[in-house]
């Protein structure tokens, strides 16, 4: 979860799986990568933000697909403004945590309402 300075959430766009949700920045953590690296690399390669201040929110486990995937997720601030990839990410902007979109997935909707202190915190993504 990266944070503008005006506390707006960026969500992104990706070219490949649901195409017209709203995510979290994310992606897969490399061999000998520790998770809070992956995110920083991750955010940086598709939305050119760096971020600062990464503070472990939560740690998941989603079971899509058949698969046991754990999935790390992370606070963190960026002064830059987001620029999509154009390879995995279509679209990367700031909304407010109070007015998302429409498109913004139920997963992250969750995870948006932990954050908030509006939903307890669950394992599962």
């Amino acid at each position: 979860m990266v944070f503008d300075a005006d506390g707006r959430i960026l969500l992104v766009r990706n070219t490949y799986g649901d195409r017209r949700a709203l995510v979290l920045p994310g992606g897969g953590v490399g061999l000998f990568e520790t998770p809070i690296a992956a995110a920083r690399r991750e955010v940086r390669e598709e939305t050119r933000c760096r971020v600062e201040n990464v503070v472990l929110f939560g740690r998941y486990i989603s079971t899509f697909e058949g698969k046991r995937d754990a999935i790390w997720v992370f606070t963190a601030r960026t002064h830059d403004t987001p620029i999509p990839d154009g390879r995995e990410v279509a679209e990367a902007a700031f909304f407010a945590l109070h007015a998302l979109p429409e498109a913004a997935s139920p997963a992250t909707r969750r995870r948006i309402s932990e954050y908030c202190g509006e939903r307890a915190a669950d394992s599962a993504w």
